[in-house]
């Protein structure tokens, strides 16, 4: 895996690019492989990395065409507020996450919604956006015409605090979104709920992965 990271970066990129801060983009892809399923902007970067935006923003979309990672946008009416939203990023393989990623394997929630995401972008009839508003969030928010799933990833659902903060959010997002197809991917859980009318699945991540039914 290292080395197979060397190769996109050196033949994929610098190579074809003719990057002379070869450095710099190899910090970027480490800080986005170690951040997976965070949200991130191109201006908070920069002062990580003592660099411009649009270097920023240069090196990010190499990264994705190379197929190294690939962001995701905030779910909004407006096309306008989808672009200057914050994006979340993900691995493109979350191997090469585990193996360049700095202390990332302990965190399994992240490794968990990496992987729901790679999945969904496999979908090639759907669009997929996170949902977000001062206080909450909802991992996915599907689209097709209209939204028509909400999918929180929640690892260990059985924590009270953790089910009480991912369902509210869930719950908010299906009512701006009049969305009341609600899904909640876990490790082991497997159960229908009903909370404020609204019905709630939840199904472990091994078997939405067999079978994936994105649908109204």
């Amino acid at each position: 895996l290292l080395t197979y990271f060397d190769d996109i970066l050196t033949k994929d990129i610098e190579k074809r690019y003719k990057l002379k801060e070869s450095e710099k983009l190899r910090a970027l892809a480490r800080f986005y492989l170690t951040n997976i399923s965070n949200t991130i902007t191109f201006n908070s970067i920069k002062k990580i990395l003592d660099t411009t935006t649009n270097t920023i923003e240069k090196f990010s979309s190499y990264l994705e065409e190379a197929n190294v990672l690939f962001f995701i946008k905030r779910f909004s009416f407006k096309v306008k507020e989808q672009e200057k939203a914050a994006r979340k990023i993900y691995a493109t393989d979350i191997g090469l996450a585990n193996a360049i990623g700095f202390k990332f394997s302990s965190n399994i929630g992240k490794i968990a919604e990496n992987i729901v995401a790679v999945e969904l972008k496999k979908n090639e009839n759907i669009e997929f956006y996170y949902w977000h508003d001062l206080q909450n969030e909802v991992d996915f928010a599907i689209k097709k015409q209209k939204v028509v799933q909400l999918i929180q990833v929640c690892w260990n659902i059985n924590e009270y605090k953790t089910k009480e903060r991912e369902i509210k959010a869930l719950l908010k997002a299906s009512k701006e979104l009049k969305c009341k197809n609600l899904i909640v991917i876990t490790e082991d859980k497997e159960s229908e709920e009903k909370i404020k009318n609204k019905k709630i699945n939840y199904i472990p991540l091994w078997k939405w992965l067999l079978k994936i039914n994105v649908s109204e």
